[in-house]
């Protein structure tokens, strides 16, 4: 029989913490993510159903602002539930949840296609790794990043907020204070394409390089975006095919050539370093960088310490602030830095907190980054 915790909904607005409700056949899973949902005032748990045919019965009765979706279930699997609850209910987002391996990762982003707003990769629960520190703050910061927009989107403040304890409360989409202050852009020609994106990054960078595959052929592109092992290396082969490229994982001492995409491994930074005439990759498995590995704020260090005013940043969607701090460090040494646009970014943390340190030279809507990057590459070619 399904398990659920699940109260009659409260009236429209009359509560505004973010409602969560939880599919995953694990008892395990269910109680644990249950009990830390349940202990954090910002949320209130409504349902907890063990496969998807069951939750897609009692979504309108508990109305969720976020579904944690598992993606292999028996009866009615995530990948099968995922765009029914997105049709019955679209102002709701959905959190895909996976095993960490080669299956997972694929059926993770197959997911984010259909319109999940991001994944998580569940560790071994057999193996008495589930309940890690680390997987917990991502879980939790994922469900209040992505549940404060569908709030916010429905006009229904934030019952509290995060406390200051919290390790990640950058993790909250940046909201700038008064209007943002603007760097000039670069009059050097374009040398070097580095990229930082996070939550929504697989999918704004498919979109991304599918416009600017025919048009990188003279320079390089490096790439970090948030994710483990595995899901890179499957993440380079959705670029590959997106750009009519070559993309893949970065290699220690790779040198860099014109026409390919390097991204960062999952679990490495992703550092470049001058060899002669050459830029080689230099993989680091130093700590975690605002609690990220890979993490874009070291590659964005380098990009600017060999390419100076040849270097274009590109932040992308993402929650957090990772990112920011390199690219002023770009914006300092005369290079160009462009950041997405609020509306487009499924969370305006990464860019918004570039943008409201002033360190943007233009904030774009997705659909426009591509096109402008061409300009300015076409002018290299001139």
């Amino acid at each position: 029989m399904p398990q659920s915790s699940a109260p009659a909904a409260s009236a429209p607005g009359a509560d505004a913490r973010i409602r969560v409700m939880v599919v995953d056949d694990s008892v395990f899973v269910r109680g644990i993510v249950s009990r830390w949902l349940s202990e954090d005032p910002a949320f209130e748990l409504v349902g907890t159903f063990s496969n998807g045919k069951a939750a897609l019965a009692d979504l309108d009765r508990v109305q969720p602002d976020v579904v944690i979706l598992d993606l292999e279930m028996p009866e009615m699997d995530g990948l099968t539930a995922l765009p029914l609850i997105l049709r019955q209910r679209r102002n709701t987002t959905v959190i895909v949840a996976s095993a960490l391996s080669r299956r997972g990762a694929e059926v993770s982003l197959k997911a984010l296609t259909l319109g999940a707003a991001d994944y998580l990769p569940k560790p071994d629960a057999t193996k008495g790794t589930f309940a890690t520190d680390d997987f917990k703050r991502e879980l939790m910061e994922k469900v209040r990043s992505l549940g404060l927009k569908v709030l916010r989107e429905a006009g229904r403040a934030p019952a509290l907020p995060p406390p200051s304890t919290q390790p990640q409360a950058a993790a909250l989409p940046s909201q700038p204070r008064g209007p943002i202050r603007l760097r000039p852009y670069s009059v050097s020609d374009v040398s070097l394409i580095a990229v930082g994106s996070s939550t929504g990054g697989p999918q704004a960078l498919t979109r991304l390089f599918a416009v600017l595959g025919p048009y990188i052929d003279r320079i390089p592109v490096v790439i970090t975006q948030h994710m483990p092992p595995t899901f890179t290396a499957l993440l380079a082969e959705h670029v590959t095919r997106a750009a009519g490229r070559q993309a893949a994982e970065g290699q220690d001492g790779e040198a860099l050539c014109a026409g390919r995409i390097y991204i960062a491994p999952g679990g490495k930074h992703m550092l470049l370093e001058r060899d002669g005439a050459r830029t080689v990759i230099r993989l680091s498995d130093g700590p975690a960088v605002n609690f990220c590995k890979p993490a874009v704020d070291p590659m964005f260090d380098t990009v600017a310490q060999i390419y100076r005013r040849n270097a274009l940043a590109l932040v992308l969607t993402g929650m957090g602030s990772d990112g920011a701090r390199g690219a002023g460090i770009i914006a300092d040494a005369g290079g160009s830095v462009i950041v997405q646009d609020e509306e487009t970014s499924v969370v305006w943390g990464m860019p918004g907190a570039t943008a409201s340190a002033g360190n943007a030279s233009e904030v774009l809507p997705l659909q426009a980054i591509g096109p402008k990057v061409i300009a300015m590459l076409a002018r290299r070619r001139g």
